[in-house]
């Protein structure tokens, strides 16, 4: 089902390197994908999405005319593109290069080279937002759940609106740092807590404790949604009481698992 999927995608390539661009274009052929269009630059790329806007975009960190960073952040603020997914294709590694790309909703980070099975795993990824299945939950379930995003990034609060959204989730309320959530905790009950680590003001952490030992609300699900790498800080998110931990980029089968099983917690204990 997978492999049908994968091979019906129109993908978009953008890629100053020719070498690279024929690399690319050679590991997605040996997965059936034929619909492959290719650019050099940003403007070439974003005014051929414009033409005819494509599943996915498959860029290099670095173009002639701006960095993947910039063309994802031009997608998002453009209605008419911000749902296309993108995938980063670049050695790059450091965390202040790749956290920005990462907070705007991206499908994977593949390193140069990389191999098919990475390539296909962020494939399959693709495939399965554009047709999001529900986490097997029913529709008036899903509809009545009331979930609260925390995260200091724009880009990364409406990434994660668009993934529940795609789930059938509606109710959903957006904070920008942990005080606010705090103080929107504090007059509105919620089922699931989505929340970056890294913020200002108050980070996801603190935000964690004070759910668990100052709220009214200590037994609510609290899912990290980071690009964090720091273990010893990971490790401290998790003894803060975190119900689970998604890396960015996420796959919607994360959220998913990740759902049914706070949801049949839930269920257990009440």
């Amino acid at each position: 089902m997978d492999s049908d999927a994968i091979k019906h995608l129109s993908i978009l390539i953008v890629e100053p390197s020719i070498t690279s661009t024929r690399f690319i274009e050679d590991q997605l052929k040996r997965l059936d994908v034929r619909n492959i269009d290719c650019c050099e630059s940003g403007a070439e790329a974003l005014a051929s999405m414009r033409k005819s806007p494509p599943d996915l975009v498959a860029s290099s960190m670095y173009l002639p005319d701006m960095t993947a960073t910039g063309l994802i952040e031009t997608m998002r603020g453009d209605a008419a593109l911000e749902d296309i997914s993108f995938m980063l294709v670049s050695t790059e590694t450091a965390f202040a290069k790749l956290d920005p790309i990462r907070q705007a909703g991206i499908v994977a980070i593949l390193p140069k080279p990389f191999s098919s099975a990475d390539l296909r795993k962020a494939l399959v990824g693709t495939t399965r937002f554009m047709d999001c299945p529900s986490p097997a939950l029913g529709k008036d379930e899903l509809e009545e759940l009331k979930v609260l995003v925390v995260d200091d990034s724009p880009l990364a609060r409406k990434h994660i609106r668009r993934v529940l959204s795609a789930l059938g989730i509606k109710q959903i309320t957006e904070a920008e740092n942990g005080l606010e959530a705090v103080e929107i905790l504090d007059h509105s009950l919620f089922d699931l807590v989505f929340t970056d680590y890294n913020m200002p003001e108050m980070d996801g952490e603190k935000l964690t404790r004070h759910i668990r030992g100052k709220s009214l609300q200590r037994s609510i699900p609290i899912l990290m949604v980071t690009s964090e790498e720091n273990g010893r800080r990971l490790a401290a998110v998790q003894q803060a009481g975190v119900s689970g931990i998604c890396d960015k980029p996420f796959d919607t089968d994360t959220i998913m698992k990740m759902i049914r099983s706070l949801r049949a917690e839930q269920r257990r204990l009440s």
